[in-house]
């Protein structure tokens, strides 16, 4: 898939995301874009994952309240972002160059969402290979 051409809402958001090592990460919740300086359009920065960032998209009394519970069984952790320029590949799987140790911010809750729950779903791997 050329990066020219992703639409954001059908070609990344939801997507599962996988470590190098093809470990199961999450998926992409959210989205983070940086304005230009320049007045152009503004440029994908970032993918954020994390339960923090799907209730910020959800918007809204349930995002807000989506927001607040998750953001207390995160201890207040932001949602995890992953820099663009970690992204390897695009496609029915966004998969990074680095390993999910290396992501800063990756909480205990989303950890134990991705080894204990999503992990062990039959097919989970089969999406990111």
């Amino acid at each position: 898939m050329s990066v020219d051409s992703l639409d954001a809402g059908l070609d990344l958001l939801d997507r599962q995301v996988v470590d190098r090592n093809g470990t199961v990460i999450g998926k992409v919740d959210d989205l983070r874009f940086d304005e230009r300086e320049d007045g152009s359009p503004p440029v994908l920065a970032a993918l954020l994952i994390g339960q923090r960032a799907f209730g910020q998209r959800l918007g809204g009394r349930l995002g807000r309240w989506w927001t607040a519970v998750s953001g207390r069984l995160a201890g207040g952790a932001p949602p995890v972002q992953v820099p663009v320029r970690h992204v390897h590949e695009y496609g029915p799987a966004v998969k990074l160059t680095v390993l999910v140790e290396e992501l800063a911010g990756l909480g205990r809750a989303e950890r134990l969402l991705s080894r204990g729950f999503i992990g062990r779903i039959p097919g989970a791997h089969r999406e990111g290979k």
